[in-house]
């Protein structure tokens, strides 16, 4: 277990909730920042080659990889967003994996609305990317593609370690329902017990 008592579905569901809204409303108010006040495809240095901005939009994934099959990645944002939602409401037990859900799920959602709504149309919006940090990687990125890799790796993480979904490991769950199964040891009375 994670030390303290596992959550109850609801407020598991509710914290995954609460954490997607914010990412999502972080998202769309940066990306609406950085449409406002950035020119179109220029460099914009804001820390030397460490941060920089460059407001594009992009109609594929990452580094533009499936520019002319946009709708597919919507389907798949909006599967993906599904999914974690069943979770919340059906398994999810486990904090961390309530926090790791509910970020993912902000980041899932911030893209997935520039997929439905931003031009060229509806399931083939175009994502606004601003963000590139030229030492780490040539890709130009946004808020929920930070939430969405950073979590997705946590999520690598946790499996790797064993970690379940309803606050349990793997193995001690195991132990555990062993002990539960096991029949209870009779216990002798105390001396003097039922005596009269």
């Amino acid at each position: 277990m994670e030390g303290r008592a596992p959550l109850r579905l609801p407020a598991a569901g509710i914290l995954i909730a609460i954490l997607a809204v914010t990412v999502l409303a972080a998202d769309q108010f940066t990306k609406h920042l950085a449409l406002e006040n950035l020119p179109y495809q220029q460099v914009v240095p804001v820390w030397g080659e460490v941060l920089q901005f460059y407001l594009t939009r992009n109609p594929g994934a990452a580094f533009s990889l499936g520019e002319e099959v946009t709708w597919i990645f919507t389907i798949i944002l909006g599967l993906a967003a599904i999914v974690i939602a069943v979770l919340a409401v059906t398994r999810v037990r486990s904090r961390v994996w309530a926090v790791v859900l509910g970020l993912l799920l902000g980041g899932i959602l911030g893209n997935l609305t520039d997929r439905l709504v931003r031009e060229p149309g509806f399931a083939v919006g175009h994502v606004i990317d601003f963000i590139l940090t030229p030492w780490m990687m040539p890709a130009i990125y946004n808020v929920a593609d930070i939430f969405i890799v950073t979590m997705m790796i946590s999520v690598a993480l946790l499996v790797l370690l064993g970690r379940r979904l309803d606050g349990t490991r793997e193995g001690h769950r195991a132990n555990r329902d062993e002990a539960d199964a096991a029949p209870a040891e009779p216990s002798e009375p105390a001396a003097g017990a039922g005596t009269v």
